[in-house]
């Protein structure tokens, strides 16, 4: 049979001033055709590629773009983008299945469910007898154009997410035998309402994905996804929902999903993760087990379109006096540019960071000892290395800041030690991420705490000053579903 493959995918935080334009998307590398890699953008289309040839399948490959997340997509280019797509679809086919891999969030000016859009412009080419199989972030708004364009849909189940090759590899198997007439998907979806942050490496969150995937394969489940949601997300299918695909079974989809997500709404409180205030967090740090405390500075998380330029923690941690505090990374090109010319040694007057609006905080002016310098700065990412561009390590009175070119996450301590810093002289690492830190910094870690802000990612879920998505979620409204 004859496969189609495409990625489109950002995530977009609605709240978030920074245009995604195209320097976003190619400064990820967009890869086209022959030209799909096993590394960078095009892994999953070249793993699936892979897996055709090994079936004796012809796979065709349009393009795999990826931008970090931000704020709305530009209008010209996600169209641009996506009719790409669609006119490789049209001048390639006839297809017997695409498969798509999507974030599932992204929104773009005039678009509020861009894979809806796309899904339907693509089945519009490809025509109702063929399968269209998609691979969503678990961070996704799963809506009514989607279901009703695609034939299956799967989410990632891990977060921190190790598990976007797991998933392809099943979405390829569940897609071909579909479109070998062996199985015929059938979708339902429940509502969870509930809107929050559900890391799954342990306690009742690990326990319900191992759940899940105990009841695939039986009763005619062939696959089963929560997705978590994006809480920054202002659009009206925002929130948790539990997705189930069964073999022709609507109404055991339909049950099976209300099952799931019945008991997920019931384990709301234990499986929601509560941050601490900025001076609770150093607080419990100071006090806490000899060795490295970890303080993940969520409210700044690039992964969710912050801007990564905030000072509010740097400043806490400096008006209190403390020392041997390790932060980053902190997203300002221009601090490293003058860092850069100053050189390893100098001492200079140095504004760092609140470049972005008032959710970034006000610039810290300090003096700084220059400590280290970077041309290239890499972290190790999720299976694949994260780059920084150029980075600065700079002091100010035991106050340790690593500035980067460009904007990123922690992801591991390779962000500090790469630069020259020992994170074991350090007493205290506050790294700017939400839960993908945490494999990379839980070996080194005496302790993990959280800080919920102040910043662009509020995790007042309750307070997020939704426009466009109903005010029936938990924790909003104690009883969601009694309110109607």
């Amino acid at each position: 049979m004859r496969i189609f493959t495409a990625m489109l995918a950002t995530e977009t935080n609605t709240f978030s001033a920074i245009p995604t334009g195209w320097s976003c998307f190619e400064g990820s590398g967009i890869q086209r055709g022959a030209d799909v890699t096993r590394e960078g953008t095009g892994a999953l289309l070249h793993m699936w590629g892979e897996m055709a040839a090994a079936d004796g399948h012809e796979a065709v490959h349009s393009l795999a773009a990826w931008a970090p997340p931000a704020g709305k997509t530009v209008r010209a280019v996600y169209e641009a983008l996506r009719d790409e797509i669609i006119e490789d679809a049209r001048r390639g086919g006839p297809f017997d299945l695409a498969l798509v891999s999507l974030h599932g969030a992204m929104v773009a000016d005039g678009y509020d469910d861009c894979e809806g859009d796309l899904l339907a412009r693509l089945r519009a080419v490809l025509g109702r007898e063929a399968i269209i199989g998609v691979e969503l972030d678990l961070h996704c708004h799963i809506t009514e154009t989607m279901l009703a364009q695609a034939d299956a849909i799967i989410t990632f189940k891990e977060y921190p997410h190790i598990d976007a090759g797991a998933r392809g590899r099943e979405l390829f198997r569940l897609c071909v035998d579909a479109a070998a007439g062996q199985t015929r998907p059938v979708m339902a979806v429940f509502d969870c309402r509930m809107v929050n942050l559900f890391p799954t490496p342990a306690g009742p969150m690990a326990a319900f994905v191992a759940e899940m995937q105990e009841q695939e394969g039986r009763d005619g489940v062939l696959s089963l996804s929560l997705g978590h949601g994006f809480p920054w997300g202002d659009v009206e299918d925002s929130g948790v929902r539990m997705l189930a695909v069964t073999n022709g079974d609507e109404a055991g989809a339909r049950a099976v999903a209300r099952r799931f997500g019945e008991r997920f709404f019931a384990q709301r409180r234990e499986v929601s993760e509560r941050g601490l205030s900025m001076d609770e967090a150093l607080d419990r740090a100071l006090a806490g087990p000899p060795g490295l405390i970890v303080i993940a500075d969520k409210a700044d998380n690039t992964g969710g379109g912050a801007p990564g330029d905030s000072t509010f923690l740097a400043r806490r941690v400096i008006e209190r006096g403390l020392k041997d505090v390790a932060i980053g990374p902190l997203w300002d090109p221009v601090a490293v540019g003058f860092c850069g010319d100053a050189g390893v040694g100098a001492r200079l007057a140095l504004r760092i960071g609140g470049k972005c609006g008032p959710q970034s905080g006000d610039p810290l002016d300090v003096t700084v000892d220059v400590r280290g310098l970077s041309d290239r700065l890499v972290q190790r990412g999720l299976g694949r290395p994260s780059v920084l561009g150029r980075g600065a390590w700079v002091e100010a009175d035991g106050v340790h800041l690593i500035l980067v070119e460009r904007r990123e996450q922690a992801f591991s301590p390779d962000l500090f030690t790469n630069i020259g810093l020992d994170l074991g002289a350090m007493r205290i690492a506050a790294v700017k991420s939400t839960a993908h830190f945490r494999a990379g910094f839980a070996p080194i870690a005496a302790e993990i705490l959280t800080t919920v802000g102040p910043g662009a990612l509020l995790e007042d879920f309750a307070a997020i000053p939704y426009q466009k998505r109903k005010p029936n979620y938990w924790p909003r409204v104690e009883e969601p579903f009694a309110a109607g």
